[in-house]
């Protein structure tokens, strides 16, 4: 008689993990959460499609013809199809004037997070870890850097950096200053989550052994202690992203983001702004609109993630 082999079982696969995880069911029982998800991958996937859908591209004048500036929606009197949300004073197609705009204020924001997030864990780890002078001096830079509002930091690097850099490059590098300029203040808070988690685990029996056999340190930081912080860093990313992108169009809208031929949301409020007297209020209610519902859905997302990821809350 021969024996009976077991039957080998595949692994099951990370989207079925996913499946049976508690933050998957924590999502199917979070009706906002799931509304707030569809609206903002409708919002990130109609922005980055925008070229294959949209009437026209506003960056390209050539596109633009003045005899269809500032037609109302086309559900009103004088509104003219394809122009759906109406036309602003250059002609250019509100609608495809929005997405194309939003997707600059989605790229601005991500990356600012991204490198917020980046120079934030790597100054927490440092602090949290060797603690003494290194601890004291970023914190201290930190706490500098938390007594003067965000906005103004961005403001003042922003139109600092306009001032220093060479007339050919302020256009193109407009939104790295944006970036740069957001991320400045943002690591703060990124850092102090890692060095508070770091000065928890660096005492732990793991960390301990894995000196004792010599693992080298740039190991233990990234392989041992970074994974047990992104719970937290997970939660203030996504935060943070709405605020950066509400940043960005705050900048825009003063006139020290985004140029005009290269508009993000707040550009095209402030242009909108200058003709909301003169009868054509479409030319910022939309934009506006639009930046409300990007921020809004991010941020019920970001308050469900917090809930889901709290163990005092399971």
């Amino acid at each position: 008689m021969t024996a009976i082999e077991p039957v080998k079982q595949s692994a099951p696969s990370r989207f079925a993990r996913l499946r049976q995880s508690d933050l998957w069911w924590s999502f199917t029982q979070h009706p906002s959460a799931i509304a707030a998800a569809v609206l903002l991958i409708v919002l990130i996937g109609t922005a980055f499609l925008a070229p294959w859908f949209t009437m026209q591209n506003p960056y390209d004048l050539a596109s633009l013809d003045l005899l269809n500036a500032e037609i109302p929606p086309v559900w009103m009197a004088d509104g003219q199809w394809p122009f759906i949300l109406g036309t602003d004073v250059q002609g250019r197609d509100l609608l495809s004037a929005i997405l194309y705009g939003s997707r600059a204020s989605i790229v601005i924001g991500a990356a600012s997070v991204a490198v917020a997030l980046v120079i934030g864990s790597a100054l927490g780890l440092i602090a949290g870890y060797y603690g003494k002078w290194a601890d004291g001096l970023l914190m201290r830079a930190g706490d500098v850097l938390l007594s003067m509002p965000t906005m103004l930091i961005a403001i003042l690097v922003s139109a600092l950096a306009r001032q220093l850099l060479p007339p050919y490059l302020r256009e193109v590098g407009a939104s790295g200053v944006i970036v740069f300029a957001i991320s400045l203040s943002a690591w703060v808070q990124y850092a102090r989550t890692v060095r508070a988690q770091t000065m928890v685990e660096r005492n732990k029996e793991y960390v301990q052994a894995a000196r004792l056999i010599r693992v080298p340190t740039w190991r233990i930081l990234l392989k041992h202690i970074l994974p047990n912080t992104t719970t937290p860093l997970l939660v203030t990313a996504t935060l943070n992203f709405g605020l950066g992108i509400l940043i960005e169009a705050t900048l825009s809208f003063l006139g020290v983001g985004m140029p005009p031929e290269q508009p993000s949301l707040g550009t095209l409020i402030r242009i909108g702004n200058q003709y909301l007297f003169s009868g054509l209020w479409w030319i910022v209610l939309f934009p506006g609109l639009h930046l409300c519902l990007l921020v809004v859905s991010i941020n019920v997302l970001g308050d469900w993630l917090r809930d889901a990821l709290n163990p005092k809350l399971r």
